[in-house]
Formats: structure tokens, sequence, C-alpha cells
């Protein structure tokens, strides 16, 4: 606790200073900004309307006025309001503007060169670290160690071999002793432990119990036993039990609780594509969200949208409405014509006050409208729950229910992104197709239900062992597929004879019979493919050559056939 805790305020002074420099670096070319907004205005013709002018002095001192306020210049973001509201009032009216009009900008002037001189003091900002989703709570070290006690040495070996496939260490021990010796020296992830040992039929329970009550954090334990009876599982409860387990033991079952109870990982961090003409507000908003953990992309230039938009894939927008050459209006109709970002929330910023034309611009394809300036904690919160609430939603629409992996449709959808990224970049990328062998014997020699928890072994296979940068999709049936960027042909065969191996080795159960399954693997390489279709098609010639050449294999695709 104590690491964190310098880290977390290690952290908080880095943005600071970094946000100090943002700062310096705004005052610099404050007294140029606002220079050229005085001049503009004298050089404009009198007696005049000149829309033109008037539209880009308007836009200036609003910029002007919501990057002071986001940067603590209190001073010079309510003069540069004012000076703002006057030039609107003169454009609305569409006539030249009156002596007392005249007055007043020119009175505005003045006190705002007096502000720009004399700029705040240090501004401090607080910004809440590591919020769900982050960059920083990926980076924790996950313990992947569990320790195996089972007095059967036939069983407990077996149980060894099976957990370890799943990406686990296992320590195994055949007796009680020397357990707790061992948990106070190097706690692990988990206890998987049977209850009956020589000592007793609860002796594994009551050993449990010795070991958890002088610890300020409890072990996760899960227990497992040739007993189904009330008082053992009772007692295992009381002993701060997460799962029972009743022999004969279902492998798959076993592995997913441990999945589930002992992962730290936060969701994959969240990606903020940020859309600000205005340099100093779009790092503004960049550091903000990326002291909170979240991972941004920065456009100032809107025309030049469509590339990141298809390479960074945010899982938000967050865009400026009003910008020179196209609006942030114009722009979320674009993205919302392209059915691949359709989903994507879109959060707009303005200074716009006016209600009617906040909802307007949700009906034009926003999700939420932030009003500059924009506190840091409610552009954080906003982000982080739009962010929570689509990937929830789009789960439902792209991903399998059963394995939780990709769809067919999405992953098709990333095998594209990933061609063209490959393309530009001139980087490698391997693309496999996988097939349960004589799957439909599964299904008709041990029931679908058995069927599907084989398919959701592998599922959770493919995700222990993946890269991070890897890509898992289920395509049909007992089809899988998983894109690895940069990766050549010779590295994704490694990949996956290794999981192949594993797979083969993990004991399935149907009622009171242990049975193993193996796969087949067809591997493609952009290298030798024009595009994604291309690269789809060899790695599922392959795969036919694997199967076709006995199964239980990896053959990657023969690219000069």
């Amino acid at each position: 606790m104590a690491n964190n805790s310098i880290v977390d305020s290690m952290s908080r002074m880095l943005f600071q200073q970094q946000f100090e420099a943002l700062r310096q670096e705004y005052i610099q070319h404050l007294a140029e900004r606002v220079t050229a907004i005085t001049q503009q205005w004298q050089a404009a013709p009198l007696a005049v309307y000149d829309c033109d002018a008037l539209d880009s002095l308007h836009r200036q001192t609003r910029s002007l006025a919501g990057s002071g306020a986001s940067l603590g210049f209190s001073a010079l973001a309510q003069v540069t309001h004012q000076l703002e509201q006057h030039f609107k009032a003169v454009l609305d009216q569409a006539i030249p503007p009156s002596p007392e009009q005249y007055r007043l900008i020119a009175a505005c002037l003045q006190e705002l060169h007096r502000t720009a001189n004399l700029p705040d003091a240090a501004f401090d900002i607080e910004v809440a670290i590591g919020r769900p989703g982050s960059v920083l709570q990926h980076s924790l070290n996950e313990s992947r160690l569990i320790y195996l006690v089972e007095n059967n040495a036939v069983q407990a070996q077996e149980l060894h071999l099976q957990i370890q496939q799943f990406g686990y260490q296992v320590r195994s021990f055949t007796q009680l002793e020397g357990l707790q010796q061992a948990v106070e020296q190097n706690p692990p992830a988990a206890i998987v432990t049977d209850i009956i040992f020589p000592e007793g039929d609860l002796a594994g329970i009551e050993a449990i119990t010795t070991i958890q009550q002088d610890r300020n954090q409890p072990i996760l334990v899960l227990f497992m036993s040739a007993r189904d009876d009330i008082t053992a599982r009772l007692q295992a409860v009381r002993a701060g039990g997460a799962a029972y387990f009743v022999k004969p033991l279902d492998f798959s079952s076993l592995i997913d609780n441990l999945d589930v109870l002992t992962s730290h990982r936060a969701p994959e961090p969240y990606r903020i594509l940020i859309i600000e003409d205005e340099p100093e507000l779009a790092t503004f908003y960049e550091l903000t969200l990326h002291q909170s953990g979240m991972v941004t992309r920065l456009v100032t230039d809107p025309m030049q949208i469509m590339q990141p938009l298809s390479e960074f894939q945010p899982d938000l927008i967050l865009m400026d409405i009003y910008m020179p050459q196209c609006s942030g209006l114009d722009l979320a109709k674009v993205i919302r014509q392209q059915e691949a970002y359709i989903s994507i929330p879109i959060v707009f910023l303005s200074m716009e006050t006016n209600q009617t034309k906040q909802l307007a611009a949700i009906d034009w394809g926003g999700d939420d409208s932030l009003i500059k300036p924009i506190p840091a904690e409610r552009l954080v919160s906003t982000v982080a729950a739009r962010v929570h609430r689509s990937r929830i939603l789009c789960s439902f629409m792209f991903r399998d229910s059963l394995t939780g992996l990709l769809n067919p449709t999405r992953m098709k959808e990333h095998l594209e992104i990933e061609v063209a990224r490959a393309r530009r970049h001139h980087l490698p990328l391997s693309f496999a197709m996988i097939d349960i062998d004589h799957f439909k014997r599964v299904n008709d020699s041990y029931g679908h239900p058995a069927g599907d928890r084989v398919l959701k072994s592998l599922s959770q296979l493919l995700q222990q062992r993946r890269r991070r940068t890897n890509i898992i999709g289920r395509y049909d049936g007992e089809e899988f597929a998983v894109l690895l960027p940069n990766t050549d042909g010779a590295g994704a065969i490694h990949v996956m004879n290794e999981i192949r191996a594993s797979f083969a080795m993990v004991r399935q159960r149907a009622s009171n019979t242990d049975f193993s399954v193996m796969f087949s693997c067809g591997i493609a390489t952009f290298l030798y493919c024009n595009d994604a279709t291309a690269l789809n098609n060899a790695a599922d010639q392959a795969f036919y050559h694997a199967r076709h050449e006995g199964r239980n294999r990896v053959i990657l695709a023969n690219h000069e056939d």
C-alpha cells in the first residue's frame, strides 16, 4: 500500500509539472494572440458590417476564453468571455456596431491586454489516477502462482498438468505439512486443496482456517472433495472457500473459476480520440485523460480524421463543435454515415450554453455535450462512464455469447484493419484458422453440453496464452481465428503449436468419462497476400492441408501454390 501511495504521489507531481509547462507555453503566445485580435478589430471599417471578420473575432475570443478557463487563467477567461459576447451580439444583429458597442469592445480589449500581461499564479489541478480501463492498472504484476494440495500423488500430478496448461505456475503438495510456511514465504494467487487427508475428513479445511486466521489479506481458496454433504460444504464456506468442487473434477469448471477469481486485470485501457483545433486545450484534455489511465490520440485538423479513426479504433470521440474548415456537427455526420463507427460515442465540447442548441448537437449524432471550461474530474468521469456503457453494449453486439470471443463479423473487421496497418507500416502479420478435430463426434458421443465445454476450454486457453496485441474470434461452430500482428510465419507456428500441444493435454469431462480433444490449424502471412480476403483464404487452405495430412497439426500456407 505504501508503494502504491508513493507511485500515486509521483504521478500527480509529474502531471502537475506537465500541466504547469503547458500553462507557461500558453503564456508565451498569449500577448501575440491578444494583439492579433486587437489589430483585426481596429482594421475593421467603422460603418461596415463585416460578417467574416466578426465571425473570425468571435471564434478567436471564444477559443481564448475556453482555453484560459481550462488552464486556470480565470481573470483572462472572464474578460475574454465578455468580449466574445460583444462580438456575438454585433454578429447576430447583422448591422454595423453602435457607438456604445464600440466603447464596450474597446474597454474589454484594454482590460484583456492588462490581464494578459499579469497572468494568474500557479494553478493546482486534481485528477484521479488509475481509473478502470487504465494503463496504470495494466502495469501491475498479476500473480499466476497456484498451490495445489492433494493427498493422492497420481491425482495431484494429473491436476498439476491440467492447471499448468492454462498458463498458471503450479506448486504441488501431497501433505498439509509445510503449506503454511510456504504461504508465509510466498503467498500464491490461490490455493486449490482437497478436504480429506490422513489427519481427518475435514483436515484440509482446518489447515486453511489456521493459515487464514492471522492474515490481513486472506488467501483465495478453492476446495475439492469426494464429499458432497452439507456439513463439508458449510465448513468450507466458513473457512472462506470461494468455490467447492466435487470429485471427479470438471477441469473446465475449475479453470473457469480460477480465471474469474484470480484475475486482477483491468479492462483494456479506454481509447479516446480527441479532435480539437485549439492546441493548448487539446494537450490539456490529453494530459488529463492520460493521467487517469486512458490512451489518447490527438487530431488538431478535423480534415485529417479518417486515418486516425481507422487505425486507432477509439472507444470514444471527444470533439469540439466549433472548428474552422469543418464543424464538429458536420464531422459527426460524416462519422455516423460509416457503419463501422456508428456506435462509437461522440462527446461534443463547446462553450454553448443554449439548451436548444445542445439538444440539436445530440440530434446530429452526439451522445453528450460538455460546456467549456470543463473541470478535469468532470471530463474524466463523463468519458469513463460513456466508454464503460458503450463497452457493455458492444459486448452484446460484437462477442460470441458462449466463449466471449469476437464474433465473425467483428473478427473480419479487425482482419481488414490489421491488414491495412501492416500494409501501411510494412509490418509482418499472421492469421491462423483453427478447427477442433472430429468435433461432431464429441457432440454425438458426449452431448452438446460437453461440446460447449470443449469450445469454452479452447477459448480460455487461447486467451490465456495470447499476447496483448493478438486478436481472437470464434468464426463458426468449432472454428476459431487468431490475428497475430507483428508476427511472421515462424513465430506464428511456434505460438500455435504451443497452444495445440497444451489443448491436447487438457482432460475434458462428460458424466463420469474423461476424454481429450485436438485441433488442426492453418496459418497464412500477409507478406504473400494482397488483401484481407486473400489472407483469410490462404489460412483456410492451409487448415484443410492440416486436416488432410492427419489433423492435430499446424501448417503454414505454401504461398507459392
